[in-house]
């Protein structure tokens, strides 16, 4: 590189989608002159593809799941959801895929923004390549933050190409609903598109390879949401695999299961996992493999470069793949960028500033299916899987006053982990309508260790869900 013809940062972010944003936020309100570099739509995956378009979508089907059991509403509620309305608040909520309001945020700031695709080509160096084909060289002072996040990550079936399938973006911005859809995933993507467009009008067939849905959260969890997808009319099926898949000349898609059995759809959508954005960023430029996973220590640092200048946050790292949990490592990594810039000693403990412990003590996660699936800590499973040992508390949330209230009638179930040791909650899930606002609560005893019978003296209102909390305390106490 030539000196004339670099521009020089004291931080690099490549992708500023909120994981980005956030690093460039925390950095720039800390005096550090930082470049944010986005190759398409400022805001990233979350606002546009993921997180606000599929909420959107589900947001008209869970309330009307809700608002059908409830006495005195218009039994007029029940009938098929007006599309047109939905598709367009998608749309709203998705700024029809129109960046200027985050363009707008990111100036007001103070971070400059750079249009084009970023690549490292040494030590604190990034060329970016322009739209209009220009080349922009880059130099950090301190440090630079790759956080291109992830991608669909597509099966290995022969001619998939030419099926034009739908992955987690088309499925967010379809414009039309599709007369039959095949959705291919247990996963949070796979429930949650299935639970949309089965209530938007398809008729949705889901196809299962394991042997229940959500397969990383506890088992009722899944058994709740396949029991209400089946009420709606979907097809979900378990223990089968996809091991053919063409499109025909009339645009049907057909689709040959493990079982021997054949699948007829509109459309097909793979939710079957995630892939680094990590590719084309010219890893191989800093002795890393171009398309892998980027490692990191807890202080969200590369930890096969040295130097401590290289970081990776958000989905790209593989720590915990949700958007929340990548704005909290921006948190944390744009803390320690600015003290090793101030020449600061790292806290870098257990739950200290610059340590991201909740990546693996308390990383939270709702499911807006019906019912709702809210999680966060260890699962039974994993308890058993690492040796924890915990005991385990369920509660029927139903029989609550509180849920009463909210539907008549309210099926769900909560569970919490309490370490035998130590005496606090290390795993909490509820499933039910409603229960995502519950999870916060968990999520800050959990990360603020609250000794269990502290608990007690934390008192819900009545008639809450929240009195569920209440109930579990009494059910231990009686077991």
């Amino acid at each position: 590189m030539t000196t004339e013809n670099i521009r020089t940062y004291d931080v690099i972010v490549i992708g500023a989608g909120p994981v980005g944003e956030n690093v460039a936020d925390r950095t720039t309100a800390a005096g550090l002159s930082t470049v944010l570099v986005e190759s398409e739509l400022v805001g990233g995956d979350c606002s546009y593809w993921a997180c606000e378009p599929s909420k959107a979508l589900l947001r008209p089907a869970l309330l009307r799941a809700d608002a059908v059991h409830v006495p005195g509403i218009d039994p007029s509620v029940k009938n098929p959801l007006d599309v047109e309305a939905v598709l367009a608040h998608r749309d709203r909520m998705s700024a029809d895929w129109n960046d200027d309001g985050q363009v707008e945020w990111v100036k007001s700031a103070g971070i400059e923004l750079l249009r084009g695709h970023g690549r490292l080509t040494g030590e604190r160096e990034v060329s970016v390549e322009t739209p209009d084909g220009d080349t922009v060289r880059l130099r950090a002072r301190h440090a630079v933050a790759v956080c291109t996040g992830s991608r669909a990550d597509l099966p290995p079936l022969p001619g998939i190409e030419a099926l034009k399938p739908w992955t987690g973006r088309e499925a967010t911005s379809a414009r039309q609903v599709p007369r039959r859809l095949a959705v291919v995933g247990a996963g949070v993507v796979g429930v949650e598109m299935a639970t949309a467009w089965q209530a938007l009008g398809s008729q949705v067939t889901l196809l299962v390879r394991e042997e229940g849905l959500l397969p990383r959260m506890e088992p009722f969890a899944g058994e709740l949401v396949t029991e209400r997808l089946r009420e709606a009319g979907a097809d979900v099926r378990f223990q089968v695999s996809v091991v053919a898949a063409e499109r025909a000349g009339d645009g049907e898609v057909r689709i040959a299961l493990s079982d021997g059995a054949e699948v007829v759809a509109d459309e097909v959508l793979f939710a079957t996992g995630r892939a680094p954005r990590s590719e084309d960023i010219g890893l191989d430029a800093v002795g890393l493999v171009p398309g892998d996973w980027m490692a990191t220590d807890d202080s969200l640092t590369v930890t096969a470069v040295p130097g401590d200048w290289l970081y990776a946050v958000g989905d790209v790292n593989r720590r915990a793949l949700f958007t929340h949990q990548g704005k909290y490592q921006a948190r944390i990594a744009g803390a320690v960028m600015v003290a090793r810039a101030r020449g600061e000693r790292l806290e870098t403990g257990r739950w200290a500033p610059h340590s991201g412990t909740a990546d693996t003590d308390a990383v939270p996660g709702v499911v807006f299916t019906d019912p709702e699936i809210a999680s966060v800590g260890l699962t039974v499973r994993e308890a058993e899987r690492t040796g924890r040992d915990v005991e385990v508390v369920d509660y029927e949330i139903g029989l609550l006053a509180g849920a009463l209230q909210y539907r008549p009638d309210y099926r769900g179930k909560a569970r919490v982990l309490i370490d035998r040791d130590r005496q606090v909650v290390v795993g909490a899930t509820f499933a039910g309508p409603g229960v995502g606002e519950l999870l916060y609560s968990a999520t800050v005893a959990l990360t603020g260790e609250v000794p269990v019978e502290r608990l007690w003296h934390a008192v819900p209102a009545f008639p809450t869900i929240s009195e569920v909390w209440l109930r579990l305390l009494e059910t231990r106490r009686d077991s």
